[in-house]
């Protein structure tokens, strides 16, 4: 059933709510249509041991174990890959822990059985896009928190699968977008909070980023213990030919939905969608590979720079750009612009080679921010180099602040991968609300089928509001952070020896 018809379908069927409030089937948070409630502030019950299964285990797959395993009260107890290269590398990792040996699942459905097994709480996935779905929706629906490499969903139906089977089993689904949790969007959202931009009116997001070297590469050529160098059997190529649209959305869009409270007081209403001629992909492999090589003579759908414009429902806009074929530096833009003021930028230095981008006149992507001053409400131009590293001491987010040094260290983008991962385990721990939930995932994601829709279709689409109206109600997210001694981290020396990643 499409997006449309799900929607119609709700709309059709008000006639239940009377019933089920008779029944007394409604639960806190709204109408229980899929057979549960909303998921909107939805807790589990607090767990002291948290037991983790690793679906895909390449080198993101392999880098979030490692991390798994530096955070107290988490257990890996099942790990499950196509090739058993890379569960005996996972389970050497473990043992030089001092873990016990995680239960071996191998082969393109053996994440069924780990999915049901007693032994997991959680199902952490890192396979192709492809399989995100397939197998999170399994998992949630064996009764398992699912936590998803982006893109969640690569459908509509999808996005609305995850929705209905996390409401029906009352089991967290977690889209692990990390870039929410890097030092500058962390900063951007307090001062968002702080009302230092005033009513937020845009923000832009991006994923540029030039990938053709590992589209063009097999996963063949994966090494133990380091990055991946490729894509196994070139999943990511292929789809890329395949495809229109924006088919990786939400680095840049996760955050600037949190600044904006998208579902959570704002939701996502429309976007149109349209992209550039493809070239960059098909001159490498015209300049990489042999002319009867099959990658010289594929072509590829997708466009270079797809750029689209969201709409939510307060009249906000959202610019995202995708392109991870041209010769450019890194960029997920991070911009946000109110009445006040504005912030652009995702990191304080270079992210590959640690150089200092503040300075405007240098490439890349360095922290700039602007607000009114006293003076007369003036805004002369951006903060300089002093001013913003001021403001980044002064106005830090309080769990960059409580963590920020342990992730450093741990690892992981900058550390954004711990916090991130420390930050839902803590929460699961703790019985608390997750930062990112269901609707989140599924609206998030929903712009991978919708670009498509758009661009190929030369037209605005609607984005279906996942939260059923919740999000007129739900409560924004909280300025959160975590108690790190609670944790077992007493101080970042203490970190410093376990670190062998």
């Amino acid at each position: 059933m499409g997006s449309t018809n799900r929607r119609d379908f709700i709309k059709g069927t008000a006639w239940m709510g009377f019933a089920a409030v008779a029944a007394g089937c409604v639960a806190k948070g709204g109408l229980k249509l899929s057979g549960g409630g909303s998921m909107q502030g939805f807790a589990c019950k607090p767990m002291k041991r948290i037991r983790v299964g690793f679906a895909g285990l390449g080198g993101r797959g392999s880098a979030a174990l490692f991390r798994i395993c530096e955070i107290p009260g988490c257990e890996v107890t099942a790990v499950c890959d196509l090739r058993q290269v890379r569960l005996d590398v996972c389970n050497a990792h473990l043992a030089k822990k001092g873990y016990a040996k995680a239960k071996e699942y191998i082969g393109p459905e053996a994440y069924k059985a780990m999915c049901e097994s007693s032994d997991v709480d959680v199902v952490y996935i890192c396979t192709g896009w492809q399989m995100h779905a397939p197998i999170g929706i399994y998992a949630v629906r064996s009764g398992k928190h699912a936590m998803v490499e982006v893109p969640c969903a690569l459908t509509l139906d999808e996005c609305w699968d995850f929705v209905e089977s996390a409401e029906k089993s009352r089991v967290h689904a977690m889209i692990l977008e990390n870039c929410c949790y890097g030092e500058a969007e962390l900063l951007c959202l307090n001062l968002c909070r702080m009302g230092k931009f005033g009513d937020l009116v845009h923000g832009e997001a991006a994923y540029i980023h030039d990938l053709r070297r590992m589209c063009y590469h097999d996963g063949a050529d994966f090494e133990p213990g380091s990055w991946n160098r490729g894509y196994h059997e070139f999943w990511r190529l292929k789809y890329n030919r395949d495809h229109k649209g924006n088919g990786y959305p939400t680095h840049g869009l996760g955050p600037v939905c949190q600044y904006m409270n998208v579902n959570r007081g704002d939701v996502m209403t429309e976007l149109v969608s349209m992209e550039s001629r493809q070239a960059n992909y098909e001159a490498y492999a015209r300049d990489t590979f042999p002319a009867d090589d099959w990658r010289t003579k594929t072509r590829v759908e997708m466009g270079d720079m797809n750029t689209t414009v969201v709409k939510t429902a307060l009249g906000r806009t959202i610019m995202v750009q995708h392109d991870v074929s041209s010769p450019r530096p890194y960029s997920r833009i991070n911009l946000i612009s109110g009445t006040k003021g504005i912030f652009r930028g995702c990191y304080f230095g270079d992210y590959s080679s640690g150089e200092d981008y503040s300075d405007p006149f240098k490439q890349g992507n360095g922290v700039r921010l602007a607000w009114e001053r006293k003076r007369g409400g003036h805004i002369p131009g951006f903060f300089g180099v002093e001013e913003t590293e001021e403001i980044r001491a002064r106005h830090m987010h309080p769990y960059w602040k409580a963590a920020g040094e342990i992730a450093k260290k741990i690892g992981g983008h900058g550390g954004k991968d711990f916090l991130m991962d420390l930050r839902w385990t803590y929460c699961m721990q703790n019985g608390l609300p997750l930062d990112i939930d269901v609707y989140d995932l599924a609206s998030w994601s929903s712009l991978v089928p919708l670009t498509e829709k758009s661009v190929r279709e030369r037209r605005y689409v609607d984005i279906p509001d996942f939260t059923r109206g919740g999000w007129k109600t739900a409560k924004p997210l909280d300025i959160v952070t975590v108690d790190v001694e609670k944790l077992g981290f007493k101080n970042v020396r203490s970190v410093e020896g376990q670190i062998n990643i």
